[in-house]
């Protein structure tokens, strides 16, 4: 029988099943849990015991077996106790690519009782200098070109250093993880607790030095508890479809120092026994031959990444029958996309969500005919995690109203190393505030306006630039563009878009004005368009870095 979204939500959450949730007792605070859930992410990678030789990673030509990847684990778990005197606490930094050592240091290091600190792998040498000191870290497992970066901290911070994949000299001090693993060393006896922290990611941070967000064991599992408990639900709203042929896989295409790939991708794959494909770098045409090679079910990433894909001219002559969700989140997609990604494929489905780094990825979610009849929506979410929309003083607003984006669950992080004014800032009376603008309409679903550091205000009047994207994004010979604002003397604000065309495509400027000028107010027609000669700078998550646009802009005159 299909149910409605409520009905199936309060089906997967009722007593007695997988999903049930419960009031306890969490830090002094009374919260909503799972009832039936991993206290910590060590139970979560045992399950990977019982899995066998069956394949786990694919990287390039290697194949990984889940008990190829839980020896690996195994070992490095044993060398960080008994070789770098790791103990409970400590902080163990990963610093690298996308490799499978990536993901076998986490589970290590989360399954003794360390603390996993996610180095961006695009930082400078005094970026990485920042996060080793900011988080106190005592050992970092690297690969070559990170651990040059941070030889400077070697001495200085007292950093001990194991590199993966080098055959070249490495810097002093430093050592080969060959060299100092043990293979067939049994993983340590650690007892942990739900409480406990287990990972520290840094937010991207926009101006100064970035965050470093904690979240315990018990944050990090429910969030991707939410993701499965939210899969079930929506399960029960559709009409039964005949066995999919291929077994779940998905394909890492964003980085897994970003909460993205490490909990929504990666962790998801441990929970669901699923193959992981790791790809060396984000290149579309890559992506489509491991899609078709692979079989890969699940496509995550960001909306440019989709863009991309579709674009590629390989893309009508690569099989990718096997997809059944397209999608992803870290910006809104515009509707032309979703529309595309819908007729393009023959079994994938658009697919989106919203979460944080701060909600350990989680957060409303929108997919297949939900996602086509409100395609500027995020969607809805699943218990204990619960939305408000706040007012100025942080009251909850009603359906409709525009105000700030605020999260509260088992899910949030704990707060900000070693900041705590900047937590208190964020996390107040339980509530997570998102800094993000929207509303929630009559049906649940959220709407994410945009940032609201991003919103233009012209001569008085906001400006959300996602939706303004969105309009220009209906123009066929726009591959993609960005909106935002700059100073102007006299309205406060000017409109401004920079656009990379398709190959091919001719569009004057006066020409995008009166497009957007036929789909929104004339306040939001951008006053000046900028056309530039390749795609727009991105970040190392794929989003488009608006402030970067901005900056040389304005300095530009």
């Amino acid at each position: 029988m299909v149910m409605s979204y409520e009905e199936a939500v309060a089906a997967v959450t009722a007593p007695g099943q997988m999903f049930s949730v419960v009031e306890t007792e969490v830090l002094g605070q009374p919260i909503k849990v799972y009832e039936h859930i991993f206290p910590s992410l060590r139970t979560l990678f045992d399950t990977a015991r019982g899995r066998g030789d069956e394949t786990f990673l694919v990287y390039e030509d290697e194949r990984l077996s889940f008990t190829d990847v839980m020896a690996q684990v195994d070992a490095i778990a044993a060398m960080l106790v008994d070789h770098y005197r790791v103990r409970k606490g400590d902080r163990v930094a990963i610093g690298m690519r996308n490799y499978p050592e990536w993901i076998t240091s986490f589970a290590a290091i989360t399954s003794i009782g360390a603390i996993a600190v996610s180095l961006n792998a695009w930082w400078t040498v005094d970026e990485v200098a920042y996060g080793l000191e900011d988080s106190g870290t005592t050992v970092l497992i690297a690969d070559h070109e990170r651990a040059e970066l941070a030889e400077g901290a070697f001495d200085t911070l007292g950093v001990r250093t194991v590199v993966v994949r080098s055959s070249g000299p490495l810097p002093p001090g430093a050592e080969r993880l060959e060299d100092v693993l043990i293979p067939g060393a049994p993983m340590p006896a650690i007892e942990i607790d739900p409480d406990d922290d287990a990972t520290i990611l840094y937010t991207s941070g926009t101006t100064g030095h970035p965050k470093g967000a904690v979240s315990t064991h018990r944050a990090v599992v429910h969030g991707l508890f939410s993701f499965a408990c939210r899969a079930a639900a929506n399960g029960l709203t559709a009409e039964p479809s005949e066995p999919h042929p291929f077994p779940t896989a998905f394909i890492l295409i964003v980085p897994l120092f970003h909460v993205t790939g490490c909990v929504a991708v990666m962790l998801s794959c441990w929970l669901a026994g699923a193959k992981l494909v790791l790809m060396y770098k984000w290149g579309p045409e890559r992506a489509l031959e491991l899609i078709e090679r692979e079989r890969i079910t699940n496509f995550v990433g960001v909306p440019t990444m989709s863009w991309d894909l579709l674009e590629s001219p390989d893309f009508a002559t690569r099989d990718t029958s096997s997809l059944l969700a397209v999608g992803g989140g870290g910006a809104p997609a515009p509707p032309e996309l979703v529309r595309r990604v819908e007729n393009s494929f023959s079994r994938g489905r658009p697919q989106i969500g919203y979460g944080m780094t701060e909600t350990n990825a989680y957060g409303p979610g929108n997919a297949g005919d939900d996602y086509v009849r409100k395609p500027t929506s995020t969607g809805r979410f699943v218990p204990p995690m619960d939305v408000k929309i706040a007012g100025p003083d942080g009251e909850s607003l009603p359906p409709g109203e525009v105000g700030e984006i605020c999260f509260s669950g088992p899910m949030l992080i704990r707060g900000y190393w070693n900041k705590p004014e900047a937590t208190a800032e964020t996390i107040k009376d339980g509530w997570l505030y998102s800094g993000d603008i929207g509303r929630i309409d009559e049906e649940g679903f959220v709407y994410v306006e945009d940032r609201a550091k991003d919103m233009v205000i012209r001569a008085g009047e906001n400006i959300y630039c996602a939706e303004v994207e969105a309009a220009i994004y209906d123009h066929p010979a726009v591959y993609e563009c960005a909106v935002f604002g700059i100073p102007h003397e006299r309205l406060g604000e000017e409109l401004v878009v920079s656009v990379f065309l398709k190959e091919g495509g001719a569009l004057t400027a006066d020409e995008l004005q009166a497009h957007v000028a036929e789909r929104l107010a004339n306040f939001k027609v951008p006053s000046r368009v900028m056309f530039v000669n390749e795609q727009l700078p991105r970040g190392a998550s794929g989003k488009i870095l608006k402030r970067e646009l901005r900056d040389a802009l304005v300095a530009g005159g």
